[in-house]
């Protein structure tokens, strides 16, 4: 009954957003090719399922962000531990950190792409580029948090840094953490899309640029987008799945 009663207002939310749609094509008048209506892209969406156009994208860029995205949560998670721990790293890797941040991702997948080549490679190192930021800070904060007198403790108890770091740190800090990888998984996506636009076979951005370009299938490029955003939210689904778990283990 609770998750009943938590799904209406989802579905009232979609209900309200497709009427919208539909009202906006027929009160604008807008042909097919610049904005088509509801029905159509629903149509196309699962013909294109059917037909077995989308999966091979779907596969090559859900491969893309799951590695980069398990990479770039690894080594962020780690090295927002050590800046946490370690005012000397924390000043000599912020500023790059930042940088690398503040760098749009578009303009450094052209780079990547040539340094790592066209294929894979590239594509999980920009995913892992964008996810490390939120991942990183996300751990710092919540390592910092942690309680000093619950550190005090632990040392007064002879607990080795080990445990202090498996039993105190990790398990106070999880909820930034997880919240960070909220963030993360999100972006992997945003990733993955914008490396194959980079150069790729296939992929949801290979699809994209196919669908706008020499197909000019624009209920095609809409589906290519639902598919992208269900990808999206899919994902941080699995990840607010995992964190009420671990959170309501403790």
């Amino acid at each position: 009954m609770k998750a009943h009663s938590a799904l209406v207002p989802v579905v009232a939310a979609f209900v309200i957003f497709v009427a919208a749609w539909k009202a906006i094509v027929v009160v604008g008048g807008y042909p097919p090719f610049i904005l088509p209506p509801p029905e159509s892209v629903l149509s196309r969406f699962v013909g294109a399922w059917t037909s077995g156009l989308i999966w091979p994208h779907f596969a090559a860029t859900m491969v893309e962000v799951a590695i980069g995205f398990a990479l770039g949560a690894g080594l962020a998670v780690g090295c927002g531990y050590v800046l946490a721990r370690s005012g000397l790293a924390e000043r000599l890797l912020s500023p790059y950190i930042v940088a690398a941040q503040a760098t749009p991702i578009l303009a450094l997948a052209p780079i990547l792409a040539l340094w790592f080549g066209p294929g894979l490679g590239s594509k999980v190192v920009i995913c892992a580029l964008i996810v490390f930021f939120p991942v990183a800070v996300a751990t710092m904060v919540g390592i910092r948090a942690v309680d000093v007198c619950l550190l005090e403790l632990a040392r007064s108890l002879r607990a080795s840094r080990r445990q202090v770091l498996t039993t105190l740190e990790v398990p106070a800090a999880l909820p930034a953490i997880l919240g960070g990888l909220r963030v993360g998984v999100t972006l992997a996506v945003v990733g993955a899309i914008v490396g194959e636009w980079a150069g790729a076979e296939r992929g949801l951005g290979v699809l994209i640029n196919l669908a706008r370009g020499s197909l000019f299938d624009i209920p095609l490029l809409f589906a290519t987008l639902a598919t992208i955003a269900l990808l999206g939210v899919g994902l941080y689904l699995v990840v607010v799945l995992v964190e009420r778990r671990l959170i309501g283990a403790r």
